[in-house]
């Protein structure tokens, strides 16, 4: 059981939208609900009566009422939400059209932007003015290949408010990278800036646009948005033009918001794709904007008076996800750069400044400070923060105790987890429930998450498959070009027919909190015992020795051995002595099933473009299976040393 580190206090817990939410479930369906997970418990055995209240709670705008909420709770996938619904995503999302700050940019290359509501709907108007002008219609795809900067953001809004669907790629991937995704749904429309600039150092987008636009006929328009350079030059570029120069400016005249029905297509988001092609997951305009408000609103407690911020790209979930903090009216910091630049202080800050009340990160991101033992709270003191958010891997113990030694004591540390699958959470944190180290304070209302157990059945306190057993309204509503559903089926259903499975090994606690032990499908069984990679990550990154690891099973007699694999920190060598380090405190805080047979230096950790480490590349490739897309990994290269060492033969 991990450690109680934060408990929110009566008036917080109680002035929180979660309370207030239910209190009308109380009133409205004659319960007496008080805690959390009753609340929780209820979400799940009244699905529909859950939803239909939550629509109404967040004042979702419909043009068209729905006829039912759901049409088939046993169907999954293919359950059909809110039908006869009608409602426009940009629409919902910029509801509110006054002076207060709707977008605050920071960016290594420029000052803060900022944007009001009402400067927002104005630039959103004129940009989707020009698409409509264009022959943008419901259907069409409208891309980005951009940075996290607010005109990526207007962009967005603007192909939703039309009915068009938004897909993106952030400035870092490489040309193949962007040709896999957008090369599969061509897109008419495509964002772009002439460059980025990260750690100080100045990319150019310009020539790789050039490429990838020769190679997507479907492309009638690259729109240009100066951000490096005041005036670039466009002229080798097929279609392009200035941003200024596409956008129609029309002062007085109305956001045409398109009404489209519940399911029609919002997103398309994509798999890592290192099996193959990336998935393309078609995701509802519905869907998303009631899941996200789900969470904004409830799960984060985020209102008005709030300033919320994720560090993200714009090829990761997050941003769709922070994005939709505009649907409460509060407002939201951007950053485009390297968060370790010009220092490790950068986005403290930035959150100091700003006064961030809401500020999200990655598990790596907390752990690389923890690593630099950086002692936040004693430069910042953060008075307005009441809460950080962690995904992208799991925070081990030590992560949620150094966030309350060293940045804050009065924070809700909110470690939260699901996927782009779902563009949400299955598990996140919420404002009535204490944190304790190392989990997530609940599971999603309205998801009903399992734990299986390797016979299918739902288990507590004890290590299984992630499941959803219930459809929910985020669900992808169809994979790109898979007519038949067949990819769509693989991807979830083929375990356990009907039941969602997520592919995280985790555990489910009787209080209702869960802890994440790393992907199912990167879990070791040596000799037949199943073993979380998060189990090991957890101790070695407490070794000041090594900067980074990664751990797979190698198949080996007939049987299946733990190999670990470490980047060291500059100055040190993997000595007999440092193994002998790192095996006993693997045996001592783990098992003597978790320690490696082997721990073997290597120069670099693959990771894919979302800053995944991939365990299943380097299990392939070391037991000399294909890997169908090296494209995928931002570092593709690394995987050859692991391709030729000697000590995995022996």
């Amino acid at each position: 059981m991990g450690k109680l580190l934060w408990t929110p206090s009566t008036e917080r817990a109680a002035g929180s939208n979660m309370a207030a939410f239910l209190q009308i479930a109380n009133q409205r369906f004659n319960c007496t609900m008080s805690r959390y997970n009753e609340l929780y418990q209820w979400s799940v055995d009244h699905i529909p009566a859950f939803w239909e209240t939550f629509l109404a709670f967040a004042k979702i705008r419909l043009h068209q009422p729905y006829e039912r909420v759901v049409d088939d709770l046993n169907k999954m996938p293919g359950a059909r939400w809110f039908e006869g619904a009608t409602l426009n995503f940009a629409e919902n999302l910029l509801s509110h059209r006054d002076d207060h700050p709707a977008i605050v940019s920071h960016c290594e290359n420029r000052p803060p932007v900022r944007i009001t509501y009402g400067q927002l709907y104005d630039r959103v108007r004129d940009l989707a003015q020009a698409l409509k002008a264009h022959g943008i219609a419901p259907g069409d795809r409208v891309v980005g290949f951009m940075p996290n900067i607010p005109e990526t953001v207007i962009a967005m809004l603007a192909a939703t408010a039309v009915g068009a669907t938004w897909s993106a790629c952030s400035p870092d991937f490489g040309t193949r990278g962007v040709l896999d995704r957008f090369g599969q749904i061509t897109p008419r429309i495509i964002f772009t800036t002439d460059g980025y600039s990260f750690k100080g150092k100045r990319f150019d987008s310009l020539e790789r646009i050039r490429t990838i636009v020769q190679s997507l006929p479907s492309v009638e328009k690259v729109v240009v948005v100066p951000f490096i350079d005041p005036a670039p030059d466009i002229a080798g570029i097929p279609n392009a033009v200035h941003l200024a120069d596409f956008t129609v400016s029309q002062p007085g005249v109305s956001i045409p918001f398109v009404p489209v029905p519940f399911g029609h297509p919002l997103y398309i988001m994509y798999s890592s794709g290192t099996t193959g092609l990336p998935k393309c997951m078609v995701q509802s305009v519905g869907g998303v904007l009631i899941n996200q408000l789900k969470e904004m609103i409830l799960h984060t407690d985020v209102g008005r008076q709030d300033t919320i911020f994720y560090y993200t790209s714009c090829g990761w979930m997050m941003w769709n996800w922070l994005v939709s903090a505009l649907g409460t009216g509060a407002t939201i910091v951007l950053f485009d750069g390297n968060p370790f630049y010009p220092d490790h202080e950068a986005l403290w800050r930035m959150a100091e400044e700003e006064r961030i009340t809401v500020f999200g990160t990655s598990a790596g991101y907390i752990a690389a400070l923890q690593n630099l033992k950086a002692d936040i709270g004693a430069a910042y003191p953060l008075a307005d923060l009441r809460a950080i958010l962690s995904t992208g891997s799991p925070l081990t113990e030590e992560n949620f105790e150094y966030v309350y030694t060293h940045i804050k004591k009065d924070v809700q540390l909110a470690s939260i987890s699901g996927g782009s699958d779902l563009n949400g959470c299955f598990a996140l944190g919420n404002p009535l429930s204490p944190v304790y180290a190392g989990e997530l304070q609940g599971r999603g209302l309205g998801m009903k998450v399992l734990a299986f157990d390797e016979t299918g059945q739902a288990v507590l306190n004890q290590k299984g498959e992630l499941v959803c057993a219930a459809p929910f309204p985020s669900m992808p509503i169809y994979f790109w070009d898979d007519p038949d559903g067949v990819k769509y089926h693989a991807a979830y259903f083929d375990k356990y027919p009907n039941i969602w499975r997520h592919g995280d090994f985790i555990q489910i606690n009787a209080r209702g909190g869960v802890t994440i032990f790393g992907r199912s499908d990167a879990t070791l069984n040596p000799g037949g015992v199943r073993i979380g990679t998060a189990e090991i990550y957890r101790q070695v990154e407490q070794i000041a020795e090594i900067e980074d690891s990664i751990v797979i099973g190698q198949e080996w007699r007939d049987d299946v051995r733990v190999i670990l694999f470490v980047k060291l920190n500059p100055g040190f060598e993997l000595t007999e002595a440092l193994k002998t380090k790192i095996k006993t405190a693997i045996r001592d805080n783990a098992s003597p099933r978790h320690v490696p047979a082997k721990i073997i230096a290597v120069p670099g950790i693959p990771y894919t473009l979302n800053m995944k480490k991939v365990e299943i590349a380097v299990r392939k490739t070391v037991n000399n299976q294909p890997i169908a897309n090296r494209d995928a990994l931002v570092n593709p290269e690394v995987l050859d040393f692991y391709g030729n060492l000697q000590e995995l033969h022996t």
